[in-house]
């Protein structure tokens, strides 16, 4: 994939009255194309952007809609050579349903053109052998100009000219020109043989547009597997609504849904788009934003993501989010923009590409001509490769020879494996990485994640889970847990404080009943009180029990404890009676323990960066494995702290955080990746996005970061040698052109095949 950006206007922005196009190239096939597809749509006026991506083989421009439009857009795509299967202006999102009948109409097409060449090609293939190896055919050349016609010159290859053509009239060179220059120089060079004896090569004419044709068709298909992804999650949101308004439950399609709506979601339909439940209760299945495959409790005030499936009772969900704001969207932009975007390492391939089809088309003209006018000193080349390789005539004239060396020259060079040799990791790895919940924004942050040596972690949203949970309960002698507990959370139901609702909520996961508390009364800087089933509790700090006369006994020495261990402690009283103290604590996340021990094998240093107290972010440390800590720090100490790292490891750091303060040292860290759950902000700032906000996802993110880089310089070095290796054996007429259009196309399938590989990758951490 690839990513142009046009000059913008004088003052640097973009032209007044900016609209924007979106169109389908499907023979959009290359980095190559792309910028072919790009450089003629640039010398229209009025164009701010253009952006290429050809993994799903789209052009997106932006344009002032007073100096062009959609249609000379288009006509400059068709005079760069390539057709365009379908325009869609605007701002609003994907249409799934219509992307797809495209491609399945050009796929069609493809196949329908594949046919009609193959089928008169085999029969003159079934004829050259009757002619050669068995019994002389009256009128042979005659049946086989015939038959290859249409394949070189009509339905099968028509295309393929006309494009060449609009390359060549546009001052461009696009691939199909090597073909066309392959297959219409040996048919009319054949029809000689009508007034002079000499070898045809209208056979050889007709089997490489044939080849050509199929390749196309095997490497549209091929692209269409690796861009699976993004095609998954376009068609995974709900396609229609069930609203109320004005008293009536109406159905209508989901662009149509405004903010505000209150939707009807009943038990195993999608939810239409994003909104807060404001009735019912259910259970959800969020794989699609999390990856977690267990259904999560939802009820009022709870929010929820549009896609995701209700497993059970009937909600009423009012819609907060629409259109391109959804996650469903962004998500799809975030893949998409990984998916048009440049690895650094890809810019050479880039320059020499450019370059690529015009030096083919020099070295194929330079072969013809060395072999007419040294070809008897280089029979000698054809006499040793004639010992082993069943192709090779050494019988033949310098003329024949240099013709065959010429169109095998242009026929084996393969741009589009160079073209391909990037993207296709980048669409694959980047679609792989959505589907476990690991958007990577961009093709450098894939480059760079591979080097991280260092990683900065922020602690709270973090390595711990963001807000406070129960997690002691400790009661005095002659009364039991599960009493003091209860008591504290009828009491704390009251309150709206987040360590209150804490209690609260880790009495219901015990299974305990949390009664109304009566005559509650919330003590200024000490804590609440209340009548739970007649008696009476307090629940706060050591002043509130001694102002009521309560001796705590131990409990102030085990308060004590809980408190230097980073816990929030609360003393309980019953009647006047201290029943025991419950603390509570922002917890460490399942997985962090496990994430930074994969990060310390992969042997990255990791670094706790946090503005919470020393002893707090001491403790939290030595929970989960991380020996340096930087705390009490504001968010520019972080930036500080950052460039510090970098100046230790060279550059290579990357920082994970979720808070807004986060941000500007998402933004100074080499790869910003922030948490999912966090700020829009932060996650705006990073280059990789956590969707599920497991630490975990940080180290599947390296991980896929180091598979995707190999596969890329995997398919660059093989591409390359290709091409060093295959090239000069052509040009040395040691490679039939037949042969050489196989291996052409094997070249390309070769390099897609291989970055369909990566979905093998092992990523997860156990």
């Amino acid at each position: 994939m690839t990513e142009h950006a046009a000059t913008e206007d004088r003052a640097g922005q973009p032209p007044a009255a900016s609209r924007r196009a979106t169109l389908l190239v499907p023979g959009m096939g290359s980095d190559h194309c792309a910028g072919l597809v790009s450089g003629s749509i640039r010398r229209l006026a009025g164009i701010a952007d253009v952006r290429t991506n050809i993994g799903n083989h789209r052009v997106t421009v932006r344009f002032a809609a007073d100096q062009t439009d959609a249609a000379a857009i288009r006509t400059a795509v068709e005079r760069a050579g390539y057709d365009v299967a379908a325009v869609e202006e605007g701002q609003g999102t994907r249409s799934a349903n219509a992307d797809d009948d495209a491609e399945k109409r050009y796929l069609a097409t493809a196949w329908q053109r594949l046919w009609i060449a193959a089928v008169p090609t085999t029969l003159i293939m079934l004829i050259m052998g009757v002619h050669m190896f068995w019994q002389p055919i009256p009128g042979y050349l005659a049946i086989v100009a015939v038959l290859a016609f249409p394949v070189v010159f009509l339905y099968g290859g028509f295309a393929t000219h006309r494009s060449a053509w609009r390359s060549l009239t546009n001052r461009t060179a696009n691939m199909d020109v090597l073909i066309s220059l392959g297959s219409l120089p040996p048919y009319l060079i054949g029809l000689i043989g009508f007034v002079y004896p000499m070898t045809s090569f209208i056979e050889m004419a007709a089997t490489i547009m044939t080849f050509h044709l199929l390749g196309r068709y095997l490497e549209t298909r091929a692209k269409g597997r690796a861009s699976q992804a993004i095609e998954r999650l376009v068609t995974m949101g709900a396609k229609t609504a069930s609203v109320r308004r004005d008293g009536e439950e109406i159905e209508l399609p989901v662009t149509e849904l405004q903010a505000g709506d209150v939707m009807v979601v009943r038990p195993g339909a999608k939810v239409p788009t994003d909104g807060e439940i404001v009735e019912g209760h259910s259970h959800l299945d969020e794989s699609i934003a999390t990856g977690e495959s267990v259904p999560v409790e939802k009820g009022p005030g709870d929010a929820v993501i549009g896609a995701t499936i209700n497993k059970e009772g009937v909600l009423q969900v009012r819609a907060t989010k629409v259109g391109a704001e959804t996650f469903l969207s962004q998500v799809i932009r975030l893949v998409e923009e990984a998916q048009g975007s440049k690895v650094p390492i890809q810019a050479f391939a880039d320059r020499a590409t450019g370059y690529f089809v015009p030096a083919v088309i020099l070295i194929s003209l330079a072969s013809l001509a060395v072999w007419l006018v040294f070809g008897e000193s280089l029979r000698p080349v054809l006499d040793w490769g004639a010992t082993f390789l069943p192709w090779v005539d050494p019988e033949l004239t310098p003329l024949l020879a240099g013709v065959l060396a010429a169109v095998a020259v242009l026929v084996i060079a393969c741009p589009c494996a160079l073209g391909l040799a990037t993207p296709t990791a980048i669409m694959v790895g980047s679609g792989l990485g959505a589907e476990r919940g690991v958007l990577i924004r961009s093709g450098a942050a894939i480059q760079a994640l591979k080097d991280i040596k260092a990683v900065v972690l922020d602690k709270t949203g973090t390595i711990t889970k963001g807000k406070p949970a129960l997690t002691d309960v400790a009661p005095t002698e002659g009364f039991d847990a599960a009493d003091v507990l209860r008591a504290a959370a009828s009491v704390e139901g009251g309150s709206e404080h987040p360590l209150g609702q804490a209690i609260v909520a880790g009495a219901r996961e015990r299974g305990l009943d949390v009664p109304e508390v009566a005559q509650f009364q919330a003590v200024t800087a000490r804590g609440v009180e209340g009548q739970v089933d007649g008696r009476h509790v307090r629940v706060g700090s050591r002043r509130l029990l001694k102002d009521a006369g309560i001796e705590l006994g131990d409990l102030d020495e085990r308060l004590a404890d809980l408190e230097t261990a980073g816990k929030t402690a609360m003393l309980v009283a019953i009647d006047d009676r201290a029943a025991g103290l419950v603390a509570v604590a922002d917890t460490i996340k399942d997985d962090s323990k496990a994430a930074v021990a994969a990060l310390h094998e992969l042997g990255i240093h990791v670094v706790i960066v946090t503005g919470d107290n020393e002893r707090t972010a001491r403790r939290v440390a030595t929970q989960v494995g991380i020996d340096e800590v930087q705390a009490g720090v504001l968010p520019e100490g972080k930036v500080a702290a950052i460039r510090e790292l970098q100046s230790r490891y060279g550059n290579h750091v990357a920082m994970i955080g979720d808070g807004i303060n986060d941000a500007p040292a998402l933004k100074q860290a080499n790869v910003g990746i922030a948490i999912g759950a966090g700020a829009d902000v932060a996650i705006e700032a990073a280059d990789v996005t956590l969707v599920q906000g497991e630490l975990s996802k940080a180290v599947e993110a390296i991980r896929l970061s180091k598979a995707t880089f190999s596969k890329i310089v995997q398919n660059l070095f093989w591409a390359w040698c290709y091409n060093a290796a295959a090239i000069p054996i052509a040009a040395m007429g040691l490679l039939h052109p037949m042969i050489g259009v196989i291996a052409m196309t094997a070249s390309s399938l070769s390099v897609i095949g291989n970055s369909l590989l990566l979905k093998r990758a092992e990523l997860e951490v156990r």
